[in-house]
């Protein structure tokens, strides 16, 4: 039916099979473009935002606040005002009559896969397709999960892969613990799967590792998003990161965990039993604490970028959230004259999920700003 677009139940995450629509953000009859935040949806690991894949008036409100939904089944209808009520009802019936969960291949979506770099196992997630390509960088505990909103929002017209460091995720748990070699697995990296030059997303100990690659090889950096960044300033949270490789219990990895989001609530028990389960894995408790002791001794950062940054000419752009209890929202500033800084009110460390419309967009509107 011309002119009708479907409101879907996104995926989050490899597992997530269904969600729970929260709460609508917008009214039946309300006027939407592209990316505006329509519903609150909670998965597996953390609530999110839907937003809206095409402009246009949402038409109707299918799915009710509390009701649990399969991946890509109907939330809402969104279509052309003049479209008749009646074409309206029968794609509703239509979709209801035809939909079966885990059937539609499209919201399978890409499989992890891994690829060898220096001899040891780099997992990744790719999405889309293009001349164009970024690379996502997690922080320290963190996996290609931490980019659950943003990959496959960002992958519209270009390549776009999130990768696993050494011990973390699904990679190779053996590390020697410095930003240099985290940067020369990114590098190996673009080597194997060959990857020119790349846009590098980091977050957090993620940012220190792409800043850190940009100063040495910044002929294959086509430029730099530094999300609540390491390697900005000298200080971090000591408590989190000791927290972090100590937690061994739910109510011990719970708190640690609350502490990256300005909303405490967002934490899950899915997402505190994924961690727990992730540090059990042989060789993760020493890769944790080699990462720590070598980039965050004596619980400062070892390497502050700032002023090799401010003499770069990669593009920069810096993102933050102002309730970031990890790392000060005053590193934002530190680029200050060199890089436009965003910070993010009511946001905390892990601000690409807490706020991902907001975070998308910054990152697009730079990207496509670029020459």
């Amino acid at each position: 039916m011309s002119g009708i677009v479907k409101l879907g139940m996104p995926k989050w995450g490899l597992s997530m099979t269904e969600g729970q629509l929260v709460r609508w953000l917008v009214e039946e009859g309300a006027e939407l473009k592209p990316g505006d935040e329509v519903a609150e949806a909670e998965s597996e690991k953390i609530n999110g935002t839907v937003e809206a894949p095409a402009a246009g008036v949402l038409r109707r409100r299918v799915a009710r606040e509390g009701e649990v939904i399969p991946v890509g089944g109907l939330l809402g209808v969104i279509a052309d005002p003049a479209v008749p009520e009646g074409e309206i009802d029968s794609f509703i019936e239509e979709f209801q009559a035809t939909f079966v969960p885990g059937e539609a291949g499209e919201e399978a979506g890409p499989e992890p896969q891994t690829v060898e770099v220096g001899g040891r196992s780099i997992r990744y997630l790719k999405h889309g397709e293009g001349e164009e390509t970024a690379i996502l960088l997690h922080g320290f505990g963190g996996d290609l999960n931490n980019w659950l909103f943003n990959q496959e929002v960002l992958a519209d017209g270009r390549a776009v892969y999130a990768l696993d460091f050494p011990g973390h995720g699904g990679s190779t748990k053996e590390v020697e613990g410095t930003l240099d070699e985290l940067a020369g697995v990114v590098s190996g990296f673009m080597d194997a799967l060959g990857i020119e030059r790349a846009h590098l997303v980091g977050h957090s100990m993620g940012g220190a590792v792409a800043a850190t690659l940009a100063l040495a090889r910044p002929e294959r950096v086509a430029s730099l998003v530094l999300i609540a960044s390491a390697g900005l300033g000298p200080e971090i949270n000591e408590e989190y990161i000791r927290g972090f490789i100590a937690a061994g219990r739910r109510k011990e990895m719970k708190s640690v965990l609350q502490l990256l989001f300005a909303d405490p609530d967002l934490v899950t028990r899915q997402l505190v039993n994924d961690v727990l389960k992730y540090k059990r894995l042989d060789g993760v408790d020493e890769a944790l604490k080699k990462l720590a002791g070598g980039i965050f001794p004596g619980g400062r950062q070892a390497n502050v970028l700032t002023s090799r940054l401010t003499e770069s000419e990669v593009p920069i752009l810096v993102i933050w959230g102002d309730k970031d209890a990890i790392l000060p929202p005053e590193h934002a500033a530190e680029l200050s004259g060199r890089a436009p800084a965003e910070v993010l009110e009511g946001r905390g460390h892990m601000v690409q999920m807490e706020a991902a419309g907001e975070v998308n967009r910054l990152i697009e509107d730079f990207i496509g700003g670029l020459e």
